[in-house]
């Protein structure tokens, strides 16, 4: 039976490496293939995708209902509490707040926005106009630009002409149908949406238990240390995620609203459109108020250029406060990262995923970052050395012997040499007690070859006067 499992045991591992080659073959030869085939299975799982994102949004307003509103309610008025009644309330309470907000950015918002867009069109002429009388007076003071403009745009308005009519033209057709997909690709996303709102409210009815399913695979698949070490990081991933957007979009919004009231004081142009677009922009960690600057005040400077630089202080301005002041307070320390490292997980990101990119890699790299730090601390806790960054800011080395931390003055220029200055030291240590313990070793082998020899001398005469008492007594 031993040697039947054993047999079993080599097949399966076979098979294994077998199947494992086959896949990494396929994977290598036929990448794009295995592309269009996950991108076929996310399109199918849209909505569901949809509706779990959107569930993961309303969590943290459902469970607020539910704690802070409904809960206190039954236990006032002595209603028996069963939970899935309160969910349902809390559910119904949180999607009617949810579609208010909806009404009322879409009746008030979207109509002055509407607006502004409408008074930017009418008076795009204008625009042109002023920007028109700006150059024509630039070039009047000054001849020299005038004719190295000139000469560019002699130069230039024949290639230009050239790629109108052999490239732009040709591909208005394609144009047109680019259009078309986008406007179905736009209904079909919103088809989806509504489809995914609708699964939402069932994945937040049935959280807890789809939780408990996770957890009940997890312990089922893992060995009980891993799967109790993965659920720890599913916590710390959500909560990183959930603090973060939750907190970012209650951020946009406080911005937003400062923005209006601000640029109403001061009389700005476009004051809800530009609001909006500084509130949006705002989502995106660090650059977000200078993405959403930059139009706002090209916006500005075709009507009142005066009103640009006033709005251009007040942008500033507003940024520090949101960074030193707002931000803190709403966000606190729910990524962990220092300045640098949420500029390079923005940066990393955004040029993989684009804005999408510079949305969610703060809290991605965030979730990464703390797997790194605490592989590195257990690795370091292993060797008996301290996790604390502040021990390594001075440090020149560490003894082996003691673990002890030698640091140098912040005075010394040239660390090096006492670095070298150490590994010699070392280096010598570990010369002496090697010819310390080669010492100890040729001193003890005498008496034990001595020892040895003494012995087997006595067996050897012990064996002797065995065989004469024997010869004699015969």
């Amino acid at each position: 039976m031993k040697h039947n499992m054993r047999y079993i045991k080599w097949g399966l591992t076979a098979f294994f490496v077998v199947l494992g080659g086959i896949i990494s073959y396929y994977v290598i030869f036929h990448l794009n293939s295995l592309k269009s085939a996950i991108s076929g299975v996310v399109v199918i799982l849209m909505p569901i995708i949809d509706g779990m994102i959107l569930g993961y949004l309303m969590t943290p307003v459902v469970n607020g209902i539910e704690h802070k509103l409904i809960k206190p309610i039954f236990k006032k008025l002595n209603i028996n509490q069963k939970k899935r009644q309160r969910r349902t309330i809390s559910i119904v309470v949180a999607l009617l707040i949810i579609i208010a907000a909806l009404y009322a950015f879409f009746s008030i918002i979207i109509p002055q926005i509407g607006n502004s867009i409408r008074t930017i069109i009418e008076q795009l002429p204008s625009y042109v106009d002023t920007i028109t009388m700006w150059t024509s007076q630039l070039l009047e003071n000054n001849p020299t630009i005038a004719n190295r403009v000139t000469e560019l745009i002699n130069t230039y308005f024949s290639d230009i002409e050239a790629f109108i009519n052999a490239k732009l033209m040709p591909q208005v057709n394609n144009l047109i149908m680019t259009i078309s997909m986008s406007v179905v690709s736009i209904l079909k996303e919103f088809w989806n949406l509504i489809i995914g709102f609708i699964i939402s409210i069932y994945i937040l009815a049935s959280k807890e238990t789809f939780a408990a399913q996770a957890k009940k695979i997890t312990y089922a698949f893992l060995p009980t240390e891993t799967a109790n070490r993965f659920i720890s990081n599913v916590r710390f991933a959500n909560q990183t995620f959930g603090g973060f957007f939750v907190g970012k979009i209650a951020d946009s919004i406080i911005i937003g609203l400062i923005c209006f009231i601000g640029t109403s004081i001061l009389g700005t142009p476009f004051c809800v459109l530009i609001s909006v677009i500084i509130g949006v922009t705002n989502i995106v960690p660090f650059f977000g108020p200078f993405l959403g600057a930059v139009p706002s005040i090209l916006l500005i400077l075709f009507i009142d250029p005066m009103q640009a630089l006033y709005f251009l202080i007040f942008v500033i301005v507003l940024q520090q406060v949101d960074g030193n002041i707002i931000g803190p307070k709403i966000l606190g320390n729910s990524t962990g990262l220092s300045s640098f490292w949420v500029i390079f997980a923005i940066t990393l990101f955004g040029g993989i995923w684009g804005i999408f990119g510079m949305i969610v890699g703060v809290p991605i790299f965030a979730i990464l970052f703390a797997f790194l730090k605490s592989v590195i601390e257990m690795r370091l806790a292993n060797k008996e050395l301290s996790p604390e960054t502040s021990k390594y800011l001075h440090l020149l080395a560490i003894d082996v012997e003691t673990n002890q931390y030698v640091n140098f003055s912040e005075d010394t220029k040239k660390p090096f040499e006492k670095i070298d200055k150490f590994q010699i030291k070392n280096k010598e240590n570990g010369q002496q007690k090697n010819n310390k313990s080669n010492n100890h070793s040729h001193n003890n082998n005498p008496p034990n070859n001595n020892n040895r020899n003494n012995r087997q001398n006595n067996n050897r005469s012990n064996h002797m006067k065995k065989t004469n008492t024997d010869n004699n007594q015969k």
